[in-house]
């Protein structure tokens, strides 16, 4: 009597396939433990922030100015810039922006 072992080959598909089965939950979890970690970087709550919609003509200077004019319009600009998460201080007309309160 002979006994046949058969190995189990895996076509391109199903190794495709079995990739996706075993990344997608990983995916979902990673996604999932980092979302609250982006919302807790966040130091300032939502209730200390006002916002103020940019015009023509606007600048970070003039917001910064009319905002807090006793303070130095460098700090608050570069608050503003932090906040907004903002890479230059270019704004657009009709752009919403979160000031702090001061």
């Amino acid at each position: 009597m002979t006994t046949h072992t058969t190995s189990l080959r895996i076509t391109r598909r199903g190794r495709v396939v079995l990739a996706t089965l075993i990344a997608l939950p990983v995916l979902i979890v990673s996604l999932f433990l980092a979302t609250p970690g982006a919302l807790a970087e966040s130091a300032v709550s939502a209730n200390t922030l006002d916002y103020v919609t940019v015009l023509a003509g606007d600048t970070l200077w003039t917001i910064a100015e009319s905002v807090d004019p006793e303070s130095d319009p460098r700090d608050v600009i570069h608050e503003i810039m932090t906040l907004n998460q903002l890479s230059t201080a270019a704004l657009t007309p009709g752009q919403e922006i979160a000031i702090p309160r001061s």
